[in-house]
């Protein structure tokens, strides 16, 4: 198998994008590649991609971005993967692998260092692009280290049946918060109180006055707040939010396709009500994933915390997944299958 060239389906960025992207933005092509690791390049693993995560950062590398932490124009995201061949003293043949790849049927990854092994296989391959991957760790570090809780806690989590939400929700149940969160559908919002265990949630679509809405559902303010959208949301949570209460700020999705973004009116309450309100990036917590598994794994397999997947089959539907994290359209994690095995 070494030596045999295959075709190698990818999905490729046509230009820049301005505002909201279209399906059309993204294409389908194929190259030839040989199933193997070129010669002389040391420390390299070639893979073959499994499943393939969507997640909002990546409208960023549609854009043309001064001072991101991504790169724009480059069509990678996490995923999981299996060796095909490796240069590399820490990976063989065969292995199961997480981390950054390329949107294609093989990757030829130059720098290993950011793959880590998969050692538990005994949950689904695909829980390592959403629960036990970024996502995951990035719930688990942005509640319990950037949020600071403390039991009894009220907590509101927008954007919260989506791949980090739904996690940030049922943390914050089992830390005894009292949780509620926002999403842009009926059926979302059943499936947060239903199987989430929130306490609480609404569509915020129907909301004509956030504000009334988080003073419905919290009339004594807001502990802690946990950003995925920003705009009008942030605004209408700064008003409600205790004195000395926590933002985490994990993401604003509300922003991304806007060529001119909103202001937010409400700041100085920042100051007013003494509110602690951090940005944070996962990578900065990476060393603590091995704790976060100790954690996760057994409430897994005792059932006690549960994870939506929206799996679409096929490299070719990967930029209809893709765009559609962006209108709403998926319903838990998004995940592209490119292979089972």
């Amino acid at each position: 198998m070494g030596e045999e060239t295959v075709g190698n389906k990818m999905i490729v960025l046509k230009d820049y994008v301005k505002g909201f992207p279209k399906e059309s933005d993204l294409l389908l092509e194929t190259s030839d590649t040989q199933l193997r690791v070129p010669d002389g390049c040391d420390g390299a693993v070639f893979v073959k991609n499994l499943y393939l995560s969507c997640d909002p950062y990546m409208r960023g590398r549609m854009s043309k971005l001064e001072g991101s932490y991504i790169d724009s124009f480059t069509l990678t995201g996490f995923g999981v993967c299996k060796v095909v061949d490796s240069t590399h003293p820490n990976f063989k043949k065969g292995d199961l692998v997480r981390g950054m790849t390329g949107w294609e049927e093989y990757s030829l990854i130059k720098s290993a260092e950011g793959l880590s092994k998969i050692q538990h296989t005994d949950v689904p391959l695909s829980y390592y692009t959403g629960i036990l991957g970024m996502p995951g760790t990035t719930a688990y570090c942005g509640f319990y280290e950037v949020c600071s809780p403390k039991k009894g806690d009220t907590v509101f989590i927008s954007a919260a049946s989506g791949a980090v939400g739904q996690l940030v929700g049922q943390f914050a149940k089992l830390f005894g918060c009292y949780v509620v969160g926002s999403a842009g559908s009926k059926d979302k919002v059943d499936l947060l109180k239903n199987k989430f265990g929130f306490d609480e949630a609404f569509n915020y679509k129907e909301e004509p006055d956030l504000n009334a809405a988080l003073k419905r559902y919290f009339p004594d303010g807001i502990d802690i707040y946990f950003e995925n959208v920003g705009g009008k949301m942030l605004d209408a949570v700064l008003l409600n939010m205790k004195l000395y209460g926590r933002i985490a700020v994990c993401g604003m999705i509300s922003q991304y396709n806007l060529e001119e973004l909103e202001g937010v009116k409400n700041l100085f309450l920042l100051v007013v009500k003494r509110i602690r309100m951090e940005g944070f990036i996962v990578f900065d917590y990476a060393h603590l994933y091995p704790k976060y598994l100790e954690m996760v794994l057994p409430l897994i397999k005792q059932g006690k915390i549960v994870y939506v997947e929206d799996i679409v089959e096929g490299l070719e539907n990967a930029p209809n997944a893709l765009i559609g994290l962006f209108s709403g359209r998926n319903v838990g994690k998004q995940v592209v299958v490119v292979a089972r095995e």
